[in-house]
């Protein structure tokens, strides 16, 4: 049966229709309708949660960067892939911040859509030159993803949910990569992925993997959509033992039809 795609207008995405019910909560592929259960991949991803207290304007002013959309973009504190979400990118013709909406997940110019069974929300740092899924974006559209923390399951056989945070920093940004595909209909789909790196010493008792976590002054080298031929990888990176906080994460959050503020509750 070949693919169809729909686009969930309050969504604010396009989405496979053997991926997600238009809730944009209820994963229906490739497990049985109606599941919550993620894809088979998804247990072994990383960085595959996150939450943000801050509302869009919030985020505006946070990161000096004014909003290219009409979306409200509320906080949200059980953020999944497949939803669309905030981030910051340098515009093309301005060459300054941006805020725009875009589906987590990153699909490629020349792909054929978004795909299911493939994870494309995580990109190891390691492997960014290796596709040209991920060359291309690394060279000329990288991206801020504004977080004020994640989650993270511990390991086997107890699976504890843990919620990570920085010292002072209710607001921070993940390094991302972006790109933009054109649908049958032609319509343009942006969306994005997060890039992760080895884990630190203390994230490693968790997780073997982290998200790449910058700093302001970092900021606009990793934004910098101007022709390089080394991008800015130096600045992926485990992020430092004395500004990483680990915090127990209540287990409501392994359901992401539960979205309230008391998901940040201890458990």
């Amino acid at each position: 049966m070949p693919r169809v795609l729909l686009n969930f207008q309050h969504c604010g995405g396009w989405w496979s229709v053997h991926f997600i019910k238009a809730d944009c909560r209820t994963l229906i592929g490739p497990n049985r309708v109606g599941s919550t259960r993620a894809p088979p991949w998804y247990a072994f991803a990383m960085c595959g949660r996150y939450y943000r207290i801050s509302d869009k304007q919030a985020i505006v002013d946070h990161f000096h960067s004014p909003a290219a959309t009409d979306e409200p973009f509320p906080p949200g504190y059980n953020i999944a892939p497949g939803t669309t979400q905030p981030v910051i990118r340098q515009g093309r013709d301005t060459g300054a911040r941006e805020l725009v909406g875009m589906r987590w997940g990153l699909v490629g110019f020349g792909s054929s859509g978004p795909d299911p069974t493939r994870s494309t929300f995580n990109a190891r740092s390691e492997n960014l030159t290796k596709s040209d899924l991920w060359r291309v974006p690394l060279h000329k559209r990288r991206c801020l993803v504004p977080v004020s923390g994640y989650y993270e399951w511990g390991r086997k056989p107890d699976k504890v949910p843990f919620r990570f945070t920085l010292r002072d920093e209710p607001l921070y940004a993940l390094a991302g990569l972006w790109d933009a595909w054109k649908n049958p209909a032609g319509d343009w789909l942006q969306s994005f992925s997060i890039i992760t790196v080895k884990a630190s010493a203390a994230m490693s008792t968790i997780h073997d993997r982290m998200p790449a976590i910058l700093m302001p002054p970092e900021y606009d080298e990793w934004l910098d959509r101007g022709e390089t031929e080394r991008p800015p990888t130096h600045l992926l990176r485990p992020f430092p033992e004395t500004t990483l906080q680990i915090h127990p994460a209540n287990p409501k959050i392994g359901n992401v039809r539960n979205q309230g503020i008391d998901l940040l509750d201890p458990p």
